[in-house]
This record gives structure tokens, sequence and C-alpha cells, in this order.
């Protein structure tokens, strides 16, 4: 474990229809399904499945202008991105951002689960979306 970023808490995967990818997921690949959210206002369904020691966000994007429909639209359906623990998410930002990586959020926000959350540019992190959550 390194100091600032501690488990992965979870993977999330861009799709283009939620009901379609959690029978995959849960009824196939047995993934045990924890929730649904549809987010407004930042344009997303997930369905948030358990996997035993992570867990996976199947990300369908509301309309035109969702950026996980921009992802799927540039890149199609996939891996959207990854998401770290961190004990203190404020200092982790201020550091990896003195050391030159591009924070996407300049403070942090509540994400879907309630927890405070934060995105890395990909640019800057070797094309991986990173996303920050505090435990």
């Amino acid at each position: 474990m390194t100091e600032r970023l501690q488990n992965i808490d979870h993977i999330g995967v861009a799709v283009t229809d939620l009901d379609e990818a959690r029978k995959i997921f849960v009824d196939i690949l047995g993934l045990e399904f924890i929730e649904e959210k549809t987010v407004p206002d930042r344009g997303v369904k997930i369905a948030f499945l358990e996997t035993g020691n992570t867990k996976v966000e199947l990300l369908e994007g509301i309309g035109e202008n969702s950026p996980v429909s921009r992802f799927i639209e540039k890149n199609g359906p996939g891996i959207h991105h990854l998401c770290f623990e961190v004990e203190d998410i404020s200092r982790v930002m201020k550091e990896i951002a003195a050391e030159g990586l591009q924070l996407i959020d300049k403070e942090p926000r509540t994400g879907a689960e309630g927890k405070m959350v934060a995105f890395l540019h990909p640019k800057s992190t070797s094309r991986v979306l990173i996303e920050l959550i505090e435990k």
C-alpha cells in the first residue's frame, strides 16, 4: 500500500445498456447486485455490483451531453475509470497537483455513494481516468 492511494474501491465500466450489462455481470458472471441509482445532475445511471473485495460500477449515460455518453461515443463501451480509496482527499489532491498531475475537480465533491470524490484528468495519468474517494 502506498501512503496516498490505498485499495481499489471500484472499477467504473461504461455501458450502452445498463439492463443488458447487468444481465451479463450479475446473471452470467455472478457478481452481487447492490443497488441502482440515477444521478440526473451527473447524467448517469449506475448499477453497483459487489465482487467480494472491490465493486464494479456499471455506468450508462443519460443524454448525449453526459460525460459517460461522450466517453462511449469517443471510445466505445469499456473500462471508464479506476477509483482508489484515500484517507484525506484534500491533502492527496494538493500533493498530486503540486507534483504536476491535472485535477478535473478543484475541490472534492459528493459522489454517488455519498462520499467525497475527485477525478484526475487522464491527460496527466497515462490516459486513465482516476477517481479518488475518501474512506
